[in-house]
């Protein structure tokens, strides 16, 4: 298991060449490395460990936790609101209960690591998808200018060779940067439709969970009903059903205990916060990306930002001359060569589109 887990470091590698942001790094490596990591977690506590144990007399343990495992347990609802010790003997377990609405069943606790291996894929896919796209312009434009050992006359070389590029790629980057952001709308799309199934995965629970634990924070141990305990129940029961020696149908009532569910619960704690901040971050990228995409005259500002060697005026007019895929384009470069170089490299450029205006430009 830890050397699964130590191959997922290659995820979180940093790059080179950067393409995307770190909020896209954040859903697609990290996300997913987490996610992963979790399932590995509770696989090997659920196929190694013992994931139920079945406490009832008459039947063979190892049949009644086999049955009880693959046929679900319940708990009743109602029973969390009593008190542990004096009404019932653990949170959501009584025996008083003959209406069978007044069970909740348990089914998705088996499901949990093959469900996060799932959304771990899920949360791959935009940057699976963008590495198809990009195809690696960026670093073939780039040509290694980003590398502080390149001799002066390769640097040259490499400069006059990505600026030619620039020149005879006019206009021609438009569906570069269209896909990129559409990957990026994927990332906010797959989140939220992650947490509307989590939430019907879990009968409605998840998208409240957090908030419930963070309101019972303050209230008495004895007056709470443990919202961790109600999705993830450490107690439950079963029924299990056999014939007895004469042929009579004999019921046996039996109460299972779920250490998995311990791993369950901390799980989804933690990933119910990360995907709030994960989904408040990816609305501010939304933002951000119709403030570039919408108001052209705030692109010349965040492109005098990435370098502020190259004055106000170049970045104005490239940002005019050039159409939202190429400013893309340069705007990404700025994050992938040494500022110097950038500068010369802009320089030149847009000396090439308004000779007019910037022949005398140094």
């Amino acid at each position: 298991m830890y050397k699964l887990l130590g191959s997922l470091k290659s995820y979180l590698k940093w790059q080179d060449i950067q393409t995307d942001n770190a909020v896209f790094r954040l859903h697609n490596s990290f996300t997913t490395v987490l996610l992963l990591t979790c399932s590995l977690i509770i696989t090997a506590t659920q196929y190694v460990g013992q994931p139920i144990s079945c406490i009832v007399s008459g039947v063979p343990p190892h049949v009644v936790n086999t049955f009880c495992w693959i046929h679900s347990t319940f708990t009743m609802p109602d029973a969390f609101r009593r008190q542990v010790g004096r009404e019932v003997a653990h949170p959501g377990v009584a025996n008083d209960f003959d209406d069978e609405d007044a069970k909740k069943y348990y089914t998705y606790y088996q499901w949990v690591c093959f469900v996060l291996f799932f959304q771990a894929m899920a949360c791959y896919t935009p940057k699976f998808l963008w590495n198809k796209f990009e195809g690696g312009l960026m670093r073939m434009i780039v040509m290694g200018l980003n590398i502080t050992i390149c001799t002066r006359e390769e640097k040259e070389a490499k400069r006059d060779a990505l600026l030619d590029y620039l020149i005879k790629h006019v206009k021609r980057h438009k569906l570069y940067a269209i896909r990129y952001w559409a990957c990026e709308v994927l990332c906010f799309v797959n989140i939220i439709v992650q947490m509307y199934l989590m939430n019907r995965f879990f009968d409605g629970e998840f998208l409240s969970y957090g908030t419930n634990i963070m309101k019972l924070s303050d209230v008495p141990q004895e007056q709470r009903v443990d919202p961790m305990v109600y999705v993830f129940p450490r107690v439950t029961k079963c029924i299990f059903h056999k014939y007895g020696a004469s042929g009579s149908l004999q019921k046996h009532d039996s109460l299972c205990i779920l250490p998995l569910n311990i791993v369950n619960e901390k799980t989804y704690v933690f990933i119910w916060f990360w995907y709030w901040i994960l989904l408040v971050l990816l609305i501010g990228l939304m933002v951000f990306r119709a403030c570039i995409i919408f108001m052209p005259k705030f692109r010349p500002r965040l492109l005098n930002a990435r370098n502020r060697m190259i004055s106000i005026d170049i970045c104005r007019t490239l940002s005019r001359r050039l159409d939202i895929g190429d400013w893309w384009l340069i705007y990404m470069l700025g994050r992938n060569l040494d500022p110097a170089i950038y500068k010369d490299v802009m320089g030149e450029f847009v000396k090439q589109l308004e000779p007019s205006k910037f022949d005398r430009t140094k």
